[in-house]
C-alpha cells in the first residue's frame, strides 16, 4: 500500500514524539488512518479476502502499537477494526449463502425428484461459514453439517456458466466487503466523536441536589459530565485535586467556574482530609482493563483508597474506546512511563545535588516522575460508559462484545 505508507510513517513519528495527547485524539486518528489503509488496500485474487485485509491492518497496527506502547487506545482501535472485518465477512458470507436459495419451495417437481437428497438451510451454511473463520472447538467438531454432498451435487449440475457467474459474484462480494468495512469504521469514528453525549446524559441520575463531588486532574469526560448536571439545574459543589506535577486540575477548575459551578481547588495531599465531606468521587481514566481495573493519572490510587476508607462511591467515566481487552499482567501492557524530572525540580537549583560523587558514578539525588496509577477493580464502585452504567465485574463481558479473542495480540499471521 504505497499510497498509505507516508501517512503511516507520519503518524508513527507523532506517536513516538508524543505529539498526539489524549486517548480520544489518539483513538480517532488511529481509526482514520486504518480507514485509509482499508480504502487503499488492493483486494487480490486470493480465496480469503478478509484474512488478507486483516493482515494489512495488523501490519500497520504493529507499527502503531510499538511507537507508543503506553497509549492503549491505539491497540484498542486496531483490535476493533480487526473485529469489524471478521463481523462484516461473516455477514457477507451469510447473505451470499441466502442468495443461493439452497432449498427452493416453489419448484415442486424438482423437490419430488430429489427428496432423498440432503437439503441445507441458509442458517446451517451461515453457521458453517462462521465456524470456518475461527479455530475449531469441541462444539464445531461435533456439529454434523453435510456440506460436501450438496456442494458436489450442485457443482456437477451447473457447468461453465455457473463458474463464470461465481467469479463475477466473488468480485462483487469482495467490493461489498471492503465497502462495508469502510462504512463500519466510519461508524466507529462517529462513536468516538459522540461518546461524551451518552455519558453526560447519565449525570442527572448520579449527581443529586447539594452534593459534593471530588475529582483529580483534568478529564474532558468528567468536565462534560459535570456540565450536563449543571445544565439540568443541579446545584452541587466540586473539589478539584490539582493533579501535580502538571497541575491539570487548575485548568479544570477554571473551566468549571466559567460554567457557574462552585469549585474548590485542593492539593493532592489534602484528599484524605477532605474526603469525609464528599458524597461521590467522579474521575476519568486512561484505560479500563478487562478485569475492571483502571489505569489513570498518578495519584488516583490514593483517591480511591481514601474513598473506600470513608465509604464514598468511586465512579469512573470512560468512553468505549478506552475499554482494553487485556489484563494488567499481560506482557503487552505497559502500565507506566516516566516523565522528565524537570516537572518536579529545577535543574539549576539542584545541580549541586546531581554531581556524580559516589564511587560507582551514580548521582546522590534521583527523581522519579511516573505518569499513571493502577486502581484495582475492588476500589471501583461503578463504570459509566456510552453504553450505560456497569459494575467492575461486568466489564469483561462488555469488552467481549467489541473484540475477538484471537486478536488480543496484534501480530501478522505467519504465511508459512
Amino acid at each position: 500500500m504505497p499510497d498509505v505508507q507516508p501517512l503511516v510513517s507520519d503518524f508513527v513519528l507523532k506517536l513516538k514524539r508524543r505529539k498526539v495527547e489524549g486517548s480520544h485524539a489518539v483513538a480517532r486518528q488511529t481509526a482514520e488512518l486504518l480507514r485509509s489503509v482499508v480504502s487503499q488496500h488492493r483486494m487480490g485474487s486470493s480465496a480469503n479476502q478478509a484474512a488478507a485485509l486483516a493482515d494489512a491492518v495488523r501490519a500497520v497496527g504493529e507499527q502503531l502499537i510499538a511507537a507508543n506502547p503506553i497509549e492503549l487506545a491505539v491497540g484498542n482501535i486496531v483490535r476493533r477494526v480487526l473485529h469489524i472485518i471478521k463481523e462484516e465477512d461473516i455477514s457477507s458470507t451469510a447473505v451470499g449463502i441466502e442468495g443461493l436459495s439452497v432449498t427452493v419451495d416453489s419448484d415442486d417437481e424438482y423437490d419430488r425428484e430429489d427428496d432423498d437428497r440432503p437439503s441445507l438451510s441458509a442458517a446451517v451454511l451461515a453457521a458453517h461459514a462462521r465456524n470456518a473463520l475461527r479455530a475449531p472447538s469441541l462444539q464445531t467438531l461435533l456439529e454434523d453439517i453435510p456440506v460436501s454432498p450438496a456442494i458436489s451435487r450442485t457443482a456437477s449440475s451447473t457447468g461453465d456458466s455457473d463458474g463464470k457467474s461465481k467469479s463475477a459474484g466473488d468480485k462483487t462480494s469482495t467490493r461489498k466487503l471492503k465497502h462495508d468495512v469502510i462504512a463500519a469504521i466510519g461508524d466507529l469514528i462517529d462513536e468516538i466523536d459522540s461518546c461524551y453525549e451518552p455519558i453526560s446524559e447519565q449525570a442527572v441520575e448520579l449527581i443529586h441536589q447539594n452534593e459534593v463531588i471530588l475529582t483529580l486532574g483534568r478529564s474532558r469526560t468528567v468536565k462534560e459530565f459535570l456540565y450536563a448536571a449543571k445544565e439540568k439545574k443541579r446545584s452541587f459543589r466540586v473539589f478539584v485535586a490539582e493533579g501535580a506535577p502538571r497541575y491539570q486540575g487548575h485548568v479544570l477548575a477554571k473551566e468549571l467556574v466559567e460554567k457557574g459551578v462552585q469549585t474548590t481547588v485542593i492539593t493532592d495531599s489534602a484528599v484524605f482530609a477532605m474526603i469525609s465531606r464528599v458524597n461521590m468521587v467522579i474521575v476519568g481514566a486512561h484505560a479500563v482493563m478487562a478485569n475492571g481495573g483502571v489505569i489513570a493519572p498518578v495519584g488516583m490510587n490514593m483517591v480511591a483508597l481514601a474513598a473506600q476508607r470513608h465509604a464514598v462511591p468511586f465512579v469512573v467515566v470512560a468512553g468505549s474506546h478506552k475499554l482494553c481487552p487485556l489484563y494488567p499482567h499481560n506482557p503487552e501492557v505497559l502500565l507506566n512511563e516516566l516523565k522528565s524530572p524537570s516537572d518536579l525540580l529545577d535543574f539549576g537549583e539542584f545541580s549541586d545535588c546531581m554531581n556524580f560523587s559516589t564511587q560507582d558514578g551514580s548521582p546522590l539525588l534521583n527523581v522519579v516522575n511516573p505518569t499513571f496509577d493502577y486502581v484495582p477493580p475492588k476500589l471501583v464502585s461503578l463504570f459509566v460508559t456510552d453504553t450505560g452504567g456497569h459494575s467492575p465485574s461486568y466489564m469483561y463481558r462488555l469488552i467481549a462484545e467489541y473484540y475477538s479473542a484471537d486478536d488480543l495480540v496484534v501480530r501478522r499471521k505467519s504465511t508459512a
